[in-house]
């Protein structure tokens, strides 16, 4: 498990355009080492603020986009297109103007997909894909160079939610029912699944964020503030606006 760093950076669209630029840089740095990528996509209005500025980057184009594969953490259990998904709000900020392999996204299912109404059976079918994709002879997990995780203001992390039963489920794909915020059927990536990442990346911006981000710095308990349970394997970082720092000791920052 890796120790957290922390970058603050004067306002979101600055946060945004860093998060960005972060981004390109790790995914060129993967496919050099690997010769691809693999990127878990969170939702939120940072990560779409996030997904527009990369999309406006003119260094996008030195990355091959056709060996990146795209996960998501989290999804609501909606119809394919819904605009609350996490999924539709991606393509439109990113996605859909990348020379994207098609065959190399993953979106989770949606509520009218082969899956039905049956949130279990859509978080069972997105473990499969993720079996499908790991490497022959290692874990039921594909590689994943970074993990972008937006921060609640519960201190929620995709969609594992403070006190709430999926965080006893041990599989790597969770049915999430009875959600605290809308919708309350969602599909998601437990922390175990999350803290096999190379990197996970803690976006989060605004003042209403600041309790939860200092209060998972400190050391709080994953049951009752996830985004304290969320660990990449190489690298933990928090990315954050002053704003949603407020409460972070100084001698934690990374100013920028």
């Amino acid at each position: 498990m890796s120790e957290a760093s922390v970058a603050v950076h004067a306002d979101a669209n600055l946060l945004a355009q860093a998060v960005a630029a972060r981004l390109v840089v790790k995914l060129l740095d993967a496919q050099a080492d690997r010769g691809q990528a693999s990127v878990v996509l969170t939702g939120g209005r940072i990560a779409a603020a996030v997904y527009r500025a990369v999309a406006a980057l003119p260094a996008r184009d030195a990355v091959d986009w056709s060996r990146v594969d795209v996960w998501w953490g989290d999804e609501r259990f909606l119809p394919a297109g819904d605009p609350d998904r996490n999924e539709t709000q991606a393509r439109a900020a990113l996605l859909d103007a990348m020379p994207l392999d098609p065959a190399r996204v993953h979106p989770m299912p949606a509520s009218d997909g082969p899956a039905g109404a049956d949130p279990e059976a859509a978080a069972a079918g997105y473990a499969a894909e993720l079996a499908r994709a790991a490497r022959p002879g290692h874990a039921t997990l594909p590689h994943f160079d970074v993990l972008m995780l937006g921060v609640g203001e519960d201190g929620h992390v995709a969609s594992v939610f403070p006190e709430h039963p999926v965080h006893h489920d041990n599989r790597p794909v969770s049915a999430v029912r009875g959600s605290p915020k809308p919708p309350p059927v969602r599909t998601t990536l437990t922390l175990p699944t999350i803290n096999t990442a190379d990197e996970v990346w803690l976006v989060a911006s605004g003042a209403d964020k600041a309790g939860a981000v200092s209060m998972a710095l400190a050391g709080a308990g994953p049951v009752q503030l996830p985004a304290a349970g969320a660990h990449g394997v190489s690298r933990t970082l928090w990315l954050l606006d002053r704003a949603a720092a407020a409460g972070v000791p100084p001698r934690l920052r990374s100013l920028r």
